[in-house]
């Protein structure tokens, strides 16, 4: 394969491919959740995740031109803070918070599906393990095929959203989005903590940095203009979602919010429409991740940072990669709460972007970027992270576990990698630097 056809992603390529890893998944399955905290002022809460993920997206941006690579925020993580035990440690809760997503996707899938077949709970832990499964096969048997469809899926995903917003416009009740209907200020702020974990996906488009067609140019106005679309969109819809059921009803039917919502303009023909849109929305977001995550394990391990077994070849050409990723997601899916895996991921993604910008800090005379958006998405970072963990610690202490579990499990796995694999000299490779402009 020549070059020239390597580095085809365009402009608007890459923007779908942010806006992919964003829209659909994210808003189907955690707007439920995010109004259990803030109620109709959902639509705040997203607002303000999205402004701290455009300040983290100035270090993705900045770094992603100097360093292209694969990598993504592994590469980043290792050449601002060295081949170490912090590096190590945070690129395995990278992997484990794609995890999470992943098995947030799943979790949402078989409550959507569940809901439109009407079938008993006790069904919904085989859904999930069962769409995990098939994923598993397609990314062993092929899926090419399904991977050239994404941006006609995040079309089709953006059509859809803006429908339900169009049409439920014309029977929203604005006492319901009115300021009485809010929760408290303080139950807003906690709610940014889970909102983040909707934003997470532009880090996606970093990954495909090296394949850009003048990335200097095409990377930073991917990762701003995916980031702004995301905004505007969620907004609409937490509004027309809030402005169409009370919260109450919005929280008896978290699993399925979006498709309960759709019905009082549209009918059961609205849920159902909303119902199938999610199917589609979270599969294509289980398809995607999953064989993102498994990469991310393989470049980790490429970088003798985890075992290199994780790039061993198993059956029908599949990595152990592969298979333990998809394993543990279904695992996850299956056994953990969605309100769990949605704030334990979104707190594991506000530590591993802070330490992106954390390590921007020390890249920054390579970067020439502005000093103050790395600062504000530091500090906007470890504030939303400590309000997340006081609303945790009052009201879900499970998610609180969960969180310190992650943080534990990845330091001792890595420690004890460590010590197995011996000391090692790492030679991070120069890497071709796309021409840099001074400023933000």
């Amino acid at each position: 394969m020549s070059r020239q056809k390597q580095t085809s992603i365009g402009l608007v390529s890459a923007v779908a491919m942010g806006v992919g890893g964003m829209i659909g998944a994210g808003i189907f399955s955690i707007l439920g959740v995010i109004g259990d905290i803030s109620g109709s002022a959902a639509w705040i809460s997203f607002v303000i995740a999205g402004l701290l993920a455009l300040a983290c997206a100035h270090s993705f941006a900045k770094l992603g031109v100097a360093f292209p690579s694969a990598g993504g925020p592994v590469e980043f993580l290792v050449r601002g803070l060295g081949t170490n035990l912090l590096s190590g440690t945070l690129n395995i809760m990278l992997w484990a918070g794609y995890l999470l997503a992943l098995a947030l996707y799943a979790s949402a899938f078989s409550g959507y599906a569940n809901a439109l077949f009407h079938g008993p709970d006790s069904l919904q832990p085989l859904i999930a393990v069962g769409i995990v499964a098939m994923f598993l096969l397609l990314n062993l048997l092929g899926s090419a095929a399904v991977g050239k469809a994404e941006g006609v899926i995040v079309g089709v995903k953006l059509v859809i959203l803006l429908g339900f917003v169009a049409v439920t416009a014309f029977s929203i009740k604005p006492e319901l989005l009115a300021p009485s209907e809010w929760k408290p200020a303080r139950s807003i702020a906690f709610s940014v903590g889970v909102t983040f974990l909707a934003f997470e996906g532009f880090g996606l488009v970093t990954n495909a940095a090296a394949d850009m067609k003048n990335t200097a140019r095409t990377l930073p106005r991917a990762i701003y203009l995916s980031i702004a679309i995301a905004m505007v969109v969620y907004v609409l819809v937490a509004m027309a979602t809030f402005g169409s059921l009370s919260a109450k009803e919005i929280s008896e039917a978290s699993e399925y919010a979006l498709a309960a919502a759709a019905k009082p303009a549209l009918g059961q023909a609205g849920f159902t429409i909303m119902s199938i849109a999610a199917l589609f929305s979270t599969a294509s977001a289980i398809n995607a991740t999953l064989f993102g995550a498994a990469n991310i394990s393989l470049q980790i391990a490429h970088d003798r940072e985890m075992p290199t077994v994780f790039d061993k070849t198993l059956w029908h050409g599949g990595k152990v990669g592969l298979y333990v990723t998809a394993a543990i997601v279904a695992l996850l899916a299956a056994t953990v709460p969605l309100d769990t895996i949605a704030s334990t991921g979104s707190a594991a993604f506000l530590v591993i972007y802070a330490s992106v910008c954390v390590a921007h800090l020390r890249l920054r005379s390579e970067t020439r970027a502005a000093l103050w958006p790395i600062v504000l998405a530091i500090l906007g970072c470890a504030a939303v992270l400590v309000l997340l963990m006081i609303h945790l610690i009052r009201n879900d202490r499970g998610s609180v576990v969960g969180f310190a579990a992650l943080l534990v499990v990845s330091l001792i796995a890595e420690l004890l990698y460590r010590r197995l694999r011996g000391p090692l000299k790492v030679i991070v490779q120069p890497t071709t630097r796309a021409p840099q402009q001074k400023g933000p």
